[in-house]
């Protein structure tokens, strides 16, 4: 597999090479294609067209010949604040700036596709490719003051970059998937369908170097040996595999639901960024659940569904930051190795898992489908986190959308969806200077066009 996959995989990333900006529901999008966008990421029981079966494989059977293309448009808005501090670096703490600043990148592209035809009158296949993303951020300048060398005459010393290890500081993870799905009816309205898919990881990170103190790699040569896969490595590449099942049943002419599970996706680890995130750099892409229910009157329908992903299980997003404070460098010689930076246990991000609730409705008009949604989600970052965070800021918790269909002759049709998260924040003291506080906050908006047949 790895000698058939690699290549391809590596290819996909490249061409989603722009789609590392995704930060909606932690780091996935609030809905995936522009029909179910425009209806804030509601209509899992609602499949519409042929990227449909990135929600739910199932839907095949529902959609039959269809092929999708789209392009958006993605802006978030990502800032942090680091106020004054009353120890500025002394008695071991690490003080930022302080300063604020927000993150450079501000606008992305984002490619879609997705076909899907019927085999005959009980099953179909298809395929759909996409990008997700979201722990991306770009800080230009921004400065930090500690004791390189611990308490002595030389005292602290201020360094430049957020974290102290140069400017700019930055990571930047992108994500490419590609679905392979089948479907077959079990039923006359009740279908069942599965999917093997492909992924690929692209990551990057800057400006970290502060941080070798913290790793599995110093700490286990007693302070002799610097980490060489901590920081400023260039792109490496991660890729793997997971399945997907789901199923769509149709109730009632006015009654349906649908519902899918994506496994854990294993991917192999970012040997580049092995002094970085836990167990040597894994990133695996953790597992998540959709559902929901359509009901239709009219010329209307309506659609609630839930997502939850379970973040806590991939250790380098769930594990938690304070797990450091157990690494040698600060608990003494009696400390956990594996709490470092690239241990098993090693600090992350300290993401909770989290469960999006989505509404949706959409209704057909003379000349074009029109839809609008909401969805909410208790964002993943606690304050205990925030520092770390800074990296990530992945805040984002209320969605507000709306979209159109507009018909064409020859069953063609285009579509426009357009979605707005306004600002939320989370302010927490500095874990490494507790009279510092540090904010991070994010808002985005999305716009997105494609074309089906």
């Amino acid at each position: 597999m790895k000698l058939i996959f690699k290549p391809l995989i590596i290819a996909i990333t490249c061409v989603l090479a722009s789609s590392n900006a995704f930060a909606t529901i932690g780091y996935n999008s609030h809905g995936i294609g522009t029909k179910n966008k425009g209806m804030g990421g509601a209509g899992i029981a609602l499949p519409e067209d042929a990227i449909s079966l990135a929600n739910n494989p199932a839907s095949l059977t529902e959609i039959g010949d269809a092929f999708d293309i789209g392009i958006a448009i993605f802006s978030p808005d990502r800032s942090y604040t680091a106020s004054a501090s009353q120890l500025n670096g002394q008695f071991g703490a690490f003080t930022l700036g302080p300063d604020k600043q927000t993150s450079a990148r501000r606008y992305f592209v984002i490619p879609a596709v997705a076909g899907s035809w019927k085999i005959d009158d009980v099953s179909a296949w298809g395929f759909a490719f996409y990008g997700r993303g979201g722990m991306n951020s770009t800080w230009d300048r921004g400065s930090a003051t500690f004791d390189p060398d611990g308490p002595g005459p030389s005292g602290p010393r201020t360094f430049p970059g957020v974290f102290g290890g140069g400017a700019p500081t930055s990571i930047n993870l992108m994500q490419a998937l590609l679905d392979l799905s089948y479907a077959r009816k079990v039923g006359e309205n009740t279908s069942i369908g599965g999917a093997l898919i492909l992924a690929g990881q692209q990551f990057e990170a800057r400006g970290l170097s502060s941080f070798a103190g913290f790793t599995n790699t110093f700490n286990a040569s007693g302070g002799t040996v610097f980490p060489q896969n901590l920081t400023n490595n260039g792109a490496s590449y991660s890729y793997g595999y997971g399945l997907k099942v789901g199923f769509h049943s149709n109730i009632s002419d006015s009654f349906s639901l649908a519902a899918s599970y994506t496994t854990k996706l294993n991917m192999t680890e970012f040997d580049e960024y092995a002094d970085l995130f836990a167990q040597n750099g894994g990133f695996d892409i953790p597992a998540t659940f959709r559902g929901g229910v359509t009901f239709k009157t009219g010329s209307a329908a309506y659609s609630f569904d839930l997502e939850h992903t379970w973040y806590s299980d991939v250790a380098a997003i769930g594990n938690p930051m304070a797990n450091l404070f157990n690494c040698p460098a600060v608990a003494g010689p009696g400390g956990d190795l594996e709490s470092c930076l690239g241990g098993n246990r090693g600090g992350g991000f300290g993401w909770n898992d989290v469960t999006a609730y989505k509404f949706g409705g959409q209704w057909e008009g003379d000349s074009a489908t029109y839809r609008a949604g909401y969805s909410y989600v208790d964002q993943p970052i606690d304050g205990a986190d925030v520092t770390f965070n800074i990296l990530a800021p992945g805040v984002i918790e209320h969605h507000f959308t709306f979209g159109f269909t507009k018909p064409l002759a020859n069953e063609r049709d285009w579509s426009m969806a357009f979605m707005y998260a306004p600002r939320s924040s989370v302010n927490a003291p500095n874990a490494f200077d507790p009279t510092q506080d540090i904010t991070i906050s994010m808002s985005q908006w999305e716009i997105e066009f494609s074309y089906g047949w």
